[in-house]
């Protein structure tokens, strides 16, 4: 039966019960997993575990089984099992109709972080960058659409309103670091990215249409680094160049965010951007010599 049969009381419960629910992901988890569909060693139930995990987001960190559902396009059934084991291993748990992870989930990245020789080697790196410029100093590399953080050096005073934590995600196109590492792609695969990526106007100063995006990410591939200028948040204005591996193809990005208040976009470019050129170099020459 189409919606246009229904009558007005039902349309209007159809319309709040399809509201309630998480906005799908662009694609879903359930389509990704069906894709190694006749490879006996691929594990589904593993694979829609970690899609369920992954379906929890800053903004949504309680849900329920039908929007998890929604978001993944993992039949309930599946989901409910899912978080029956998350809970029973101390990854999850819920308050009887909503579900939220627990703590115990860190664990699954630290043991990437602590292993992971570009990350251990930036800390000492990014401190002294802080301790020099008195600004937060990051490090991220790119995870599906977004940049995922994997080591930061904040700084006590000077705090703002962005979650940027280690393991913290944003995204690509609005962020200088995410830039840097679409910059490193080949035009087919960013304009891929721009295609299915849900550009969004963050601030007033946005860029968020595909054309001028690729414009953007064009210069910064010529000129080697980035800035971008309250784009994300208000206020907010940060630099960032790249870091290589040994066969000069970009492993992550480094960068400095500051306030407006405090630092100029000049300033960024002439006193910011020869330190953070110079740590990129000293830190990719001890990686890989």
């Amino acid at each position: 039966m189409s919606e246009e049969t229904l009558d007005s009381a039902g349309a209007n419960s159809l319309r709040a019960a399809s509201a309630a629910l998480a906005p799908p992901i662009v694609a879903s988890a359930a389509k990704r997993i069906q894709a190694f569909t006749g490879d006996p060693d691929f594990m589904t139930s593993l694979a829609r575990g970690l899609a369920v995990i992954q379906a929890f987001q800053e903004r949504k960190r309680h849900l329920t089984i039908a929007q998890i559902s929604h978001r993944t396009e993992i039949p309930r059934a599946a989901v409910r099992r899912c978080l029956h084991t998350l809970i029973k291993l101390g990854y999850a748990t819920t308050d009887g109709r909503t579900y939220s992870l627990l703590p115990k989930v860190l664990t699954l990245g630290h043991a990437y972080l602590s292993s992971t020789p570009l990350a251990v080697s930036a800390q000492p790196y990014l401190d002294r960058i802080s301790e020099k410029l008195h600004e937060a100093a990051n490090m991220a590399t790119l995870e599906g659409d977004d940049i995922l953080y994997i080591a930061r050096s904040a700084t006590v005073e000077r705090l703002i309103s962005v979650d940027l934590s280690v393991g913290g995600r944003l995204p690509a196109y609005c962020t200088s670091m995410g830039r840097i590492m679409l910059a490193a792609l080949d035009d087919a695969s960013l304009r891929e990215y721009l295609e299915r990526a849900d550009l969004k106007a963050r601030t007033s100063r946005t860029l968020h249409d595909a054309e001028s995006l690729f414009a953007c990410i064009q210069q910064v591939r010529e000129q080697g680094f980035c800035v971008v200028d309250q784009e994300l948040e208000q206020g907010l204005r940060s630099i960032a160049v790249p870091i290589y591996d040994a066969s000069g193809q970009v492993l992550a990005a480094l960068n400095v965010s500051t306030h407006v208040g405090r630092v100029s976009r000049g300033e960024l470019e002439q006193r910011f951007l020869p330190i953070l050129l110079a740590t990129s170099q000293d830190l990719c020459t001890q990686l890989f010599g």
